[in-house]
């Protein structure tokens, strides 16, 4: 991907924290080629090709971290406790 590329459109940069979330994340993308993604991914639904990909997941934590602190000071990223792990994990 080229800066060209990157300042051609609107980029919107998020950093996602729970439990096996790399994982997770990796598996709402879809797989790199757009070909082998299943429908319902992202890539599957709205990538053609290898080259104009859409979207980025890091694959590991050690990479996400390096990734994040490219786009992100520390004071800009913030935690949460969503409001549904209280009805999840009641009674655990």
């Amino acid at each position: 991907m080229s800066v060209y590329h990157l300042a051609q459109c609107s980029l919107i940069f998020l950093v996602w924290e729970g439990f096996n979330v790399v994982k997770t994340g990796r598996v709402m993308l879809g797989e790199t080629n757009p070909v082998d993604s299943k429908p319902g991914t992202i890539r599957g639904d709205f990538c053609v090709q290898v080259g104009r990909n859409i979207c980025h997941g890091s694959d590991s934590v050690e990479s996400a971290k390096k990734e994040i602190n490219l786009w992100f000071k520390p004071e800009e990223l913030i935690s949460y406790t969503s409001c549904a792990n209280e009805w999840i994990n009641e009674g655990n």
